[in-house]
């Protein structure tokens, strides 16, 4: 069932992919922004209760709550007992709406609620090598608001998301035992909000001393204007701890002009602009910081079956290579996924299951050479 579920989710990731790249086709962004920006001012957006991180229902996963979600394994993956780490993960925008600027804590649809689930059974389930994954619900801004990223009710919308997320890892921090080691994971909306945590508590020793690496993909990250505020080495050797991994998928021929064009209109955690800054961008086949990686390396891709009943990892598929101002571009053709992507050829919405073996194997090496 778990499987099942996990496939037909990705089967509508998909056709979330085709439907943005015919709006891109049609007419750009102009569309985008007319038909899926909040139609309501952020102070007339409707108000969402605040969040109490100390009650169940304000998480998606965390020890001693049932989650299917957050225990599901592809095939022939076996669980890892007594792992020791806990994983706080963070999961990327599910909520599409345009009638308010964030979601509901429970993000108030059926369809919303099954992308996050997919989600965090295809991305936090390549940590749970390394510990037990804590996974907050919080009230994410809509994907509209990315469509207008620098506005101001934009800027309110993520601000009160990160204030959730902010919460939800202070109780996350008082509920583990101080000495135990912690991995941060996050993906699109997910890396924002963990990087700009990260950069409020740059200075919090208890977060450096239990952190074995940060894991913020899909989000681009300036290696200038962001990250001397985070306080956060780039991890440049597989074993390294104490470190940041990031990156963002493209294939050939990559256009990430989708993606510079709002991030360039923007200033850093430092306040510097983030223009034409290099962005931080880790191999996750290598763990290394720029080297290139053949598709042999990559020891397994999460790829759904045919019949869209079983997923599977398959390795040799696919390799990566960093690039230009900092993203990571496929070396080899692609698996077929699906065969859709966003506009610009962007693998987005495949950054984690392309690479999830690695990114496992990554995971436990690092809580490995945390202990030693």
């Amino acid at each position: 069932m778990a499987a099942r579920i996990f496939l037909w989710s990705v089967f509508g990731l998909i056709s979330l992919a085709v439907a943005a790249a015919i709006l891109w086709a049609a007419a750009g962004g102009w569309i985008l922004r007319q038909y899926m920006a909040p139609s309501v001012s952020f102070e007339e957006s409707p108000k969402a209760p605040p969040t109490f991180y100390d009650r169940p229902d304000a998480w998606i996963a965390r020890p001693g709550l049932p989650s299917e979600e957050a225990r599901w394994l592809p095939d022939g993956v076996f669980p890892k007992p007594d792992a020791p780490a806990a994983i706080f993960y963070v999961h990327p925008t599910t909520y599409l709406g345009s009638d308010r600027w964030n979601a509901p804590i429970d993000v108030g649809s059926e369809d919303a609620r099954f992308r996050r689930r997919v989600f965090t059974q295809s991305q936090a389930s390549a940590f749970t090598v390394a510990g037990d994954v804590w996974a907050p619900k919080y009230r994410q801004a809509a994907f509209g608001a990315f469509l207008n990223f620098s506005s101001p009710d934009a800027e309110k919308a993520f601000a009160l998301a990160s204030s959730d997320v902010s919460k939800a890892f202070e109780e996350f921090m008082n509920s583990t035992d101080p000495g135990q080691p912690i991995i941060l994971v996050g993906h699109s909306q997910g890396a924002f909000h963990l990087a700009s945590l990260l950069a409020e508590r740059g200075e919090d020793e208890e977060l450096r001393s239990r952190l074995v690496a940060a894991y913020l993909i899909g989000w681009p990250i300036s290696e200038t204007a962001d990250l001397p505020a985070m306080n956060i080495t780039p991890c440049r050797e597989p074993r390294q701890v104490r470190c940041l991994l990031a990156y963002q998928s493209f294939g050939e021929p990559a256009d990430p002009s989708l993606i510079f064009d709002a991030f360039d209109q923007t200033n850093g955690f430092t306040g510097e602009p983030r223009r034409n800054t290099q962005l931080l961008c880790t191999n996750p086949v290598t763990g290394g910081s720029t080297q290139a990686a053949a598709a042999s390396e990559n020891i397994g891709t999460l790829v759904p079956e045919e019949s869209l009943l079983n997923a599977h990892l398959e390795p040799g598929l696919v390799g990566g290579t960093c690039t230009d101002r900092g993203y990571l571009v496929l070396t080899q053709d692609p698996p077929d996924m699906g065969s859709y992507v966003l506009p610009g050829n962007n693998y987005h919405v495949y950054d984690i299951p392309l690479f999830w073996a690695n990114l496992r194997a990554d995971a436990q090496e690092r809580t490995t050479a945390f202990a030693q």
